[in-house]
């Protein structure tokens, strides 16, 4: 596919065909992801994949944790986990949100569920004395992440970057043996989408770029 329309057309994929994905195809999607650019070239990233349901299951359920604070403060109108608001719902009333079985669906169905963490001691936090939740960490695995949802695409697959199983974090490295000094950094189910998205919806470029300053006029 031309990669524009690679670019365009990779959205979000949480329902799947019971399609398989071959771990060739799986390891073809990693062999071009790894060119994905990491702070100094360290290549600091680890992927697990998981096609065990038992293991699928219990990183489902540790999922529920942040999924709940996400459905009870959206359900309230708050930005859910947001860095600069944090919630004001009690503790209690956050512990008896339901959450939807479709929030955790994808890890139960998708064909393989890939694990991705980002070693630590490799990274460059260069705002890690900032007074702000750190980001740039993430420079150094999320070019990866998205280059492995875009190989995806266009070998006819998709899925969907989540964060929820962070939450837990600690216990997402029990059950998976990653070491402390590992962060994990995204979930992704894998899989061939019940629906292939055609065209996404976003902002025009003048709404997001501006000239020489924040404020400046627009792109």
């Amino acid at each position: 596919m031309d990669i524009y329309e690679v670019m365009r057309t990779t959205g979000a994929v949480r329902q799947f065909t019971a399609d398989p994905l071959p771990d060739e195809v799986l390891v073809r999607i990693l062999d071009h992801a790894r060119f994905a650019p990491t702070g100094g070239n360290r290549q600091g990233v680890r992927v697990i994949a998981i096609r065990e349901p038992a293991t699928r299951a219990a990183l489902a359920e540790l999922s529920v944790t942040g999924a709940r604070r996400y459905v009870a403060q959206k359900n309230h109108g708050e930005g859910p986990w947001n860095p600069l608001r944090p919630t004001g719902l009690p503790a209690e009333q956050i512990a008896a949100t339901e959450v939807p079985a479709a929030m955790t669906a994808p890890l139960h169905d998708a064909a393989v569920v890939l694990v991705v963490c980002v070693d630590l001691s490799v990274v460059a936090a260069t705002d890690q004395e900032l007074a702000r939740v750190g980001v740039v960490a993430g420079a150094s695995v999320y070019p990866f992440v998205w280059n492995v949802l875009l190989a995806a695409r266009n070998e006819g697959f998709g899925g969907v970057l989540t964060t929820m199983a962070v939450a837990e974090e600690p216990r997402v490295r029990q059950l998976l043996g990653i070491p402390d000094d590992y962060a994990v950094a995204a979930v992704l189910p894998l899989g061939r989408p019940r629906h292939q998205v055609r065209r996404l919806t976003r902002k025009p470029v003048s709404a997001l770029a501006t000239r020489e300053r924040f404020d400046g006029a627009s792109l």
